[in-house]
């Protein structure tokens, strides 16, 4: 009783390991990527909820959107403003508050890192049958809050 016991901890164990393991890969290939076109995965991710908003967000908003906190997210809209990507425009209902908006470079940009992290994506689906997919899908399920 004891081995098998162990025998199972120590497969969940390894199982653990594993898809860490995969998942550093998987977020080592995304960056690796989105270099190539001058991005990170959170450059991505800002400029991606600034596309989809269509319009300028408070930095509150965007750092909601991207669920991080207000002091990283302005550090971050400094590096996309410095990088042309997006502005900082004033909000027209409070003089005090700033919002982000994309520029056209910045559009230009989330196109190319989009097709890129869409490759990646298909790669995955490519590479992976339902089953396995089903199964992935039940384990990660299963260790969400």
């Amino acid at each position: 009783m004891y081995y098998s016991r162990m025998n199972s901890t120590t497969a969940t164990q390894l199982s653990f390991f594993k898809l860490l393991k995969a998942a550093h890969a998987l977020e080592e290939r995304l960056e690796s990527s989105l270099a190539e076109v001058g991005l990170s995965s959170a450059k991505f991710g800002a400029l991606n909820q600034l596309v989809q908003a269509r319009e300028p967000l408070s930095l509150s908003e965007l750092a909601s959107r991207v669920a991080c906190v207000r002091s990283n997210i302005t550090q971050l809209v400094d590096r996309l403003e410095t990088d042309g990507l997006v502005r900082r425009v004033s909000d027209p209902e409070d003089r005090r508050s700033v919002r982000a908006e994309v520029t056209q470079l910045g559009r230009d940009r989330h196109g190319a890192g989009a097709a890129r992290v869409d490759a990646i994506q298909k790669g995955f689906s490519e590479t992976i049958n339902d089953a396995d997919r089903d199964a992935l899908e039940r384990a990660l399920s299963a260790l969400r809050p």
